[in-house]
């Protein structure tokens, strides 16, 4: 149950903070939050991460990532009993793929607004929910490759 709170929490951070900057930016407005570290800049996305698009576009988007939230629906439900940071992983890889896929039905684009630099180097523009599936993915994958393989070697029969 606390896993559905924090999905939905995360979603209405994730929602409320869009909204703020739809309401306060104009489109590629961007405010300093820490000079040349860290601004706030108001940006869309009709494609995938990283500004990358998909053939058959918005709509082969669109399909996909209903089928793979519906996919890590499943996932998350199998794992119910599971390791808490394969569950935390999911919940926050779920709660971040709805969190962009309301905004592309709604918009048909994700609103993202977290821009990071240092020196010459400039990171992708991001959102909330960006961050919740980067999170996320970040425990599954250390549970897999780290946890899990220590868990195979105690389990070894000599």
């Amino acid at each position: 149950m606390y896993l559905i709170g924090l999905i939905i929490a995360i979603i209405a951070v994730d929602q409320w903070s869009k909204w703020a900057i739809k309401s306060t930016f104009n489109l590629y407005q961007s405010k300093p939050v820490i000079q040349d570290v860290f601004h706030l800049t108001y940006v869309t996305n009709d494609g995938m991460a990283f500004g990358l698009s998909l053939p058959g576009g918005k709509l082969v988007l669109l399909v996909l990532t209903l089928l793979l939230t519906g996919f890590i629906i499943g996932l998350l439900w199998k794992e119910r009993e599971g390791h808490p940071f394969v569950k935390f992983g999911l919940a926050l890889i779920l709660s971040g793929a709805i969190g962009n896929l309301v905004d592309r039905i709604i918009y048909g684009k994700v609103v993202d607004f977290l821009d990071f630099m240092i020196g010459d180097f400039h990171w992708y523009i991001f959102n909330v929910a960006d961050s919740a599936v980067t999170i996320g993915m970040t425990l599954f994958i250390y549970h897999s490759v780290i946890l899990h393989k220590d868990d195979s070697k105690n389990n070894v029969l000599v």
